[in-house]
Order: C-alpha cells, then structure tokens, then sequence
C-alpha cells in the first residue's frame, strides 16, 4: 500500500488494498488480498478474496473473507482479522470462482461460517 492508505483519510482506493497482507490475532501472515467483491446496488464491500499458501505464487488457494471480518492496522500496514489458518482451511468451497459470485447458497454457508451477517440483509 501506499502512503496516503496510512493517513488518517477514511478512504482507499480498491486498487491499494488489492495485494495488502492479511494477519491472524497472533500476527501470522495468512495471505493477501487478490481483489475485493462490490455489491452493485448498495456499492457496499461484499467480502475480500484472499490468497494464501503456495510458493512464489504458484499452489496458492483463494478463500473469501467477509469484510466485515477486516480491520485495517496502521502500524503493520495491512489488514487484521480473527480468521485462523485452521478456519481458512475449512470454509467452503466452489468449484470455480466464477460459481462463487453467483451462488448465494455459497453466500449463505460462507458469511455463517464466519458468524458474521450477510452483506445483503
């Protein structure tokens, strides 16, 4: 990210958060963000797609992570979330990302599995 994502300005671009690092309550790296998910009719964020695992790219999975389960910190310049590597590992699944953003029984099953009310109600 760059510098002006650390002022005290409440705003971001999407393009900045896109790569940002995710960290766990303990200050593990679990991931990155790939891109962001927007609602078109609230123009609400819906959830951050994460990637995490792999080596140098390559092996990586990608998990979507309700925003609401995101908090930017300013002092490690990325984004904190109480998400383990353990529940990241056992979130749902779909079989293509494509399926994911037209599937709102995906929806459904992700946002509780995170305990955290859908981006829609």
């Amino acid at each position: 990210m760059t510098t002006h994502e650390t002022s005290s300005h409440p705003l971001v671009s999407s393009a900045d958060v896109d790569g940002t690092t995710v960290y766990s309550p303990q200050g593990e790296e679990l991931g990155h963000i790939d891109h962001l998910m927007i609602d078109k009719k609230s123009g609400n964020v819906a959830y951050a797609v994460m990637h995490f695992g792999g080596f140098l790219g390559m092996g990586e999975e990608s998990h979507s992570i309700p925003w609401g389960k995101l908090s930017y910190d300013i002092k490690l310049n990325g984004f904190t979330t109480d998400i383990t590597k353990e529940q990241l590992e056992g979130a749902p699944r779909s079989d293509s990302a494509d399926d994911r953003y037209r599937d709102r029984r995906w929806e459904e099953a992700t946002f509780s599995y995170y305990g955290v009310p859908p981006y829609w109600i």
